[in-house]
């Protein structure tokens, strides 16, 4: 009973810390979930909308474009997508490249399903983050799936190829193996699931999963949604469009302004010393460098990006340089810069989970005040202040131990619709369950105790911009 307790009060300190941070919040913890989810997928305010944003939205709609045409959607679809998009501004930020039927990427597109249908959306775009782990701890990551409550191993890949390793990881040959980790696992669903998945093999493992997920949307979700997975590859594309685009702010600006780029990262070591520390780090600076399937950290340095193990220099801080290695993908933007071209530049709202609701904002406060140190960009600057809820807790709101994948072999017809409006019609603070994700992070609990203690509040300057 007293566990019980103790996993009550956890949970209701972290609902608490996210309605101080988001005061707006507070009337849905009791409302039905269908409502929260209607809240973040309402149209953002918009004023006058400076250059800089109406180019980097062109910019991002045409990747989406390009990635719905790539991957069979009709020119139709892709229309749609990019019209219910530029009137939404609204994108799924939260989930990692995950296969469909892993519950926390299943639950979460039927949060955005939610939202999207509140407003008679038909398209769904949701970008996936793929400069993640194969492993990212025991049996967890986008190299396994729980299948009829036993691990699977995805790509049947052995542990040395798995620990360390990326889902950009490549090139080499990734098949869907789905090995089981015990021999007790019920063959036939396996053999079921596997029938579902493209037999053919793939260069990276982040290829397989998108085609995969491609693939199973109709089969788990049905029609009512076209659906279109982005990941780093295509934020990749979407960067270096930026940058081979002379008249761009990414080019002009972050590039070929050196004041603008070490502010940025001056004011990201100043946020790790003060009291928003362990939020918003320099794990890599602007971008991640790929080399021998692993993903290794670079300093700017000189106007170089510098591997910081070896002291080589990788590529040069600028346009050209920079595009060649997106190009052949040896450098991957991290998630500071997919922020940037994907929210910032264009004025999209992210919708995110875990860490996202408290560091997002905080990276808007370096961009906002590394542009007003230097002067750069005034009309981005009033931009970004101007902006209403930019980012807000997206991903991981639905807690479900239902499997997903054993509810699809019960029952495959309207299988989604039905979830959708039982799960819709539930109360914010019931449908997320223990929120074990969040309450088993340190960094919650901790954040909780500073909001209480005042050591950080919702009018300092570095929360101006959430």
């Amino acid at each position: 009973m007293d566990e019980l307790a103790a996993d009550i009060d956890a949970k209701s300190a972290v609902l608490e810390a996210l309605e101080a941070l988001y005061p707006w919040m507070r009337p849905f913890r009791s409302r039905p979930v269908r409502d929260y989810a209607s809240r973040l997928f309402e149209a953002p305010a918009l004023g006058s909308i400076p250059e800089v944003r109406s180019q980097a939205l062109d910019k991002l709609l045409s990747i989406i474009r390009k990635a719905a045409t790539r991957w069979g959607l009709s020119a139709r679809t892709a229309a749609e997508m990019c019209r219910d998009l530029h009137r939404r501004r609204v994108l799924q930020t939260g989930p990692h490249l995950l296969l469909l039927v892993d519950p926390e990427a299943y639950y979460t597109h039927i949060f955005s399903m939610l939202g999207l249908g509140a407003h008679g959306c038909s398209t769904y775009v949701s970008y996936a983050v793929s400069t993640v782990s194969l492993v990212e701890r025991s049996r967890k990551g986008p190299g396994w799936l729980t299948v009829d409550g036993r691990p699977i191993n995805v790509f049947g890949l052995s542990r040395s190829q798995m620990v360390g390793y990326n889902l950009l990881s490549g090139p080499g040959s990734y098949g869907f193996e789905m090995a089981p980790a015990d021999a007790e696992a019920r063959g036939y669903v396996l053999a079921q699931l596997r029938d579902l998945l493209p037999s053919t093999p793939f260069q990276r493992p982040a290829h397989a999963i998108k085609a995969a997920n491609q693939a199973l949307w109709p089969r788990l979700f049905g029609s009512r949604f076209a659906f279109l997975q982005l990941d780093d590859e295509d934020i990749a594309d979407l960067v270096a469009d930026h940058l081979s685009d002379a008249g761009s702010w990414l080019s002009t600006s972050l590039l070929e302004e050196p004041a603008l780029a070490l502010n940025i990262l001056a004011e990201i070591d100043r946020l790790a010393i003060g009291p928003w520390s362990g939020w918003v780090t320099r794990s890599t600076d602007f971008f991640w460098f790929y080399h021998n399937g692993k993903r290794l950290p670079l300093r700017l340095a000189a106007g170089d990006l510098i591997d910081p193990s070896s002291g080589v220099k990788v590529a040069g801080f600028k346009p050209a340089d920079i595009v060649a290695r997106l190009s052949d993908r040896t450098l991957i933007p991290n998630f500071f810069t997919a922020m940037l071209v994907v929210s910032m530049l264009p004025g999209v709202r992210v919708l995110g989970g875990s860490h996202q609701p408290v560091f997002y904002p905080l990276m808007r406060h370096v961009v906002y005040r590394a542009l007003d140190v230097t002067g750069i960009a005034p009309e981005l600057r009033q931009a970004l202040a101007a902006d209403e809820v930019s980012g807000a807790w997206g991903h991981r709101v639905i807690e479900c131990n239902d499997d997903p994948f054993e509810r699809f072999l019960n029952d495959p017809i309207g299988n989604a619709h039905s979830v959708v409006e039982r799960l819709g019609a539930t109360p914010l603070a019931e449908v997320c369950g223990s929120l074990m994700g969040l309450v088993n992070d340190p960094s919650w609990l901790e954040l909780h105790r500073r909001l209480e203690r005042g050591v950080i509040t919702t009018a300092d300057e570095q929360w101006a911009l959430s």
